[in-house]
């Protein structure tokens, strides 16, 4: 739901153009104080999905047609992807960064070349490039574009955590098509521990092609919404980040604000989120199963890491400093000043 204290901040309101790339990270972005608009198209493809439909966005989200953008009023568009700058120029018919503020978000890791890839917006100097983690910041190389770090936010999805269930929860969307990247490889290690829990998209054809014991692996498809998951998810002992290579996985957070105990590969920017007290973090994988056996076999140091580590979150990642980082931005940005005055 809306943070409400936000419509009464001061500073302009604005009509911001953006694509629903990323669920998570937007339902924390448009409980802001602006109106945000979003294409949507007939078939609801990548360039036009529209409203989310499993994530509750309020009222100020509104969808239109390619054809309605250039006369929407849009203040400022904010870009996730590169072919996005020239659907803005030929949809809204104004040159981003030129014409028309602009902004462009970066929610992942390079994906050729760890060190050397350069940033498809590296040239852009007009547009502000945000990164949504110091990680990323660090490893892309941006050129000359300004870069600007603004951490995630999520919303508070309450502290839900009973770990009834002595079981492995893990979120993990495309395993079979992400693989070694997300950590797919290494979750028949954690079964023998423990039964595990799959849940996201496109999981069920993974775990069929694992042909693991049908308890030891379960496939939770795609759950109606958000809400539901991060209930069913809250049932289980401990929560399993097994990502490779990711800038930090929004599924962490959720899981730690849930009260969960965490076990997490020690990649990218998770290193500098998961405290000792809020779980192991290790890129050790058997030093992170026998963690996993411990949590199931103290269900109190279970339940006193996950409060730390839901602590933590909470102080980190907070809807209010998240908006109030995006609002300087888009202050700045849409007043033609430096993001770094």
């Amino acid at each position: 739901m809306r943070d409400e204290r936000w419509r009464e901040e001061p500073g302009e309101r604005m009509r911001i153009l953006l694509w629903h790339v990323h669920g998570s990270w937007t339902t924390a972005f448009v409980q802001g104080r602006h109106d945000y608009i979003v294409p949507v198209t007939s078939d609801r493809g990548p360039y036009g999905l529209g409203r989310a439909r499993t994530w509750q966005w309020p009222a100020s989200v509104v969808e239109l047609p390619p054809a309605e953008l250039a006369d929407a009023g849009i203040d400022l568009v904010l870009l996730q992807r590169p072919e996005e700058f020239d659907l803005a120029r030929r949809w809204l018919r104004r040159t981003p960064g030129v014409e028309l503020p602009a902004i462009y978000l970066e929610h992942n890791t390079p994906d050729a070349a760890p060190v050397s890839q350069r940033h498809p917006m590296a040239e852009q100097g007009a547009v502000p490039l945000v990164h949504v983690t110091h990680f990323n910041e660090l490893y892309w190389d941006s050129g000359r574009a300004e870069t600007v770090v603004i951490e995630h936010g999520v919303p508070d999805p309450g502290e839900r955590y009973t770990g009834e269930l002595a079981r492995i929860g893990v979120v993990v969307n495309d395993p079979l098509r992400r693989g070694r990247v997300v950590g797919a490889d290494l979750l028949a290690r954690f079964t023998q521990a423990a039964p595990l829990d799959l849940f996201g998209m496109r999981v069920t054809d993974f775990v069929a092609e694992a042909g693991s014991d049908p308890d030891s692996l379960v496939a939770h498809e795609d759950l109606s919404t958000q809400d539901h998951m991060h209930s069913a998810l809250a049932r289980r002992r401990l929560y399993l980040h097994p990502m490779r290579w990711t800038s930090l996985g929004l599924s962490l957070i959720e899981a730690m604000m849930l009260g969960m105990p965490v076990v997490v590969l020690a990649g990218t920017e998770a290193v500098d989120v998961v405290e000792p007290s809020c779980g192991v973090i290790s890129t050790n994988v058997a030093r992170l199963v026998d963690a996993a056996r411990q949590y199931l076999a103290e269900p109190e140091a279970a339940r006193l890491a996950g409060k730390a580590a839901r602590s933590m979150a909470l102080q980190r990642f907070g809807v209010a400093r998240f908006l109030a980082d995006w609002d300087r931005l888009l202050d700045r940005t849409v007043s033609g000043r430096s993001a770094a005055e």
